[in-house]
């Protein structure tokens, strides 16, 4: 993995610096999440540092070794996860041509499902169909104590709740159905949130915390920008938002192109009608601030008085949208296919993704006020 640097890190950083807030946003994707390891690794080492970070499933896991590290450990313990997670060896090397490729990487699959993955999660026994209802083990199919085991080696929670760094991940309550974000403005977090986030039914077990019982916030959605624009402030913001599944995609061939589509649009993030909604919300604001304007000054009340405050302290949001772009050989199961092969690749895929990005320096300065919300992806500017 090549972090090689054609860019100004004091440049960008003195671009970035310009936002309020800078906001990571981590969507889930499994073994996918290796490429939000190789988007973080690019944006520190050019001085694109975020000051809240975001996540679900994957996401939340990477998230958490972010925020919980210092500064010139957090790439290396995320390396280490990686590399603990994708440490099974099958194959002495990796054959060339895609369709040995596809058939190496289904055989990896493959031993996702029989075997769990190191430091992450094992297959439960007796398996959950044999049990009677009610029993423990009876809801999922995998035990995920090795990734609490995991988390509390890799994580200092301590360092997540001083407040450094905002951190928040969503999580989906089993009982109610309802979406729920762990933020460490309103919660105390532990790997018991972390693990929430991710646990994906019927592969994992809900998670309790607090007495309720939580699933995967991809249950309900598989992105953390809607949370982030819904905040109560507006302060000016610039978000790298990372999706690992591809709203846009091919027509499917065959039967393994549908499953593959069906799941990349299922957990796709939805970015240009959140975006939309948000600017909506926008332009109603500043409509009434302009109403409220009208409005003799000695007229006004308190309440008048706090629209035109929020409003003037508020910014435009200027979202750079990164989207792994799957290869063709990965097929449907290259979110459980770990191999270290793959995990490699979608590092780098981080990385280049990144790099080119950041080249677009005027994508990262500071859109105009009344712009509220402008969203970049470097390959709708390649296609």
């Amino acid at each position: 993995m090549s972090t090689r640097l054609d860019h100004n890190p004091q440049e960008i950083a003195a671009l970035v610096h310009d936002y309020d807030r800078v906001a990571l946003v981590f969507q889930g994707g499994g073994a996918l999440g290796a490429y939000q390891a190789g988007v973080y690794e690019a944006l520190s080492a050019t001085g694109a540092e975020p000051n809240w970070i975001s996540g679900v499933s994957i996401g939340a896991i990477n998230s958490a070794i972010i925020a919980g590290n210092t500064p010139e450990n957090r790439v290396p313990r995320l390396r280490e996860f990686w590399e603990t997670v994708s440490g099974r060896k099958f194959f002495p090397f990796t054959p060339e041509g895609d369709i040995y490729r596809a058939m190496r990487n289904q055989m990896s699959a493959l031993a996702t499902i029989g075997l769990g993955q190191p430091g992450f999660f094992r297959p439960r026994w007796p398996n959950p169909w044999l049990l009677p209802t009610g029993a423990e083990g009876a809801t999922s199919l995998y035990d995920t104590s090795p990734l609490r085991e995991t988390l509390l080696r890799l994580v200092d929670f301590d360092l997540i709740n001083n407040g450094q760094k905002r951190f928040s991940v969503g999580a989906s309550n089993v009982r109610t159905g309802n979406f729920i974000y762990f933020d460490n403005t309103t919660h105390r977090i532990g790997p018991e949130h972390v693990m929430a986030s991710g646990a994906l039914p019927p592969a994992f077990p809900a998670i309790r915390i607090d007495g309720e019982y939580y699933w995967d916030g991809g249950v309900v959605s598989n992105t953390p920008l809607q949370w982030l624009l819904d905040q109560p402030d507006h302060p000016s913001t610039l978000v790298f938002q990372v999706d690992l599944f591809s709203a846009r995609g091919e027509l499917p061939r065959d039967m393994f192109d549908v499953i593959e589509r069906q799941k990349d649009i299922g957990y796709s993030s939805r970015t240009r009608y959140t975006t939309d909604l948000f600017r909506r919300v926008q332009e109603m604001r500043t409509k009434h601030a302009e109403t409220v304007l009208r409005i003799p000054e000695q007229l006004r009340t308190d309440e008048d008085r706090a629209v035109l405050e929020d409003y003037a302290a508020s910014g435009p949001v200027n979202i750079c949208h990164l989207i792994y772009q799957e290869k063709t050989y990965e097929r449907d199961f290259k979110d459980y296919e770990f191999s270290g092969t793959s995990m490699r690749d979608h590092w780098q895929a981080g990385i280049e993704d990144t790099m080119r990005t950041l080249r677009h320096r005027e994508w990262l300065r500071r859109p105009p006020k009344e712009a509220s919300v402008v969203v970049h992806d470097v390959h709708r500017i390649d296609d």
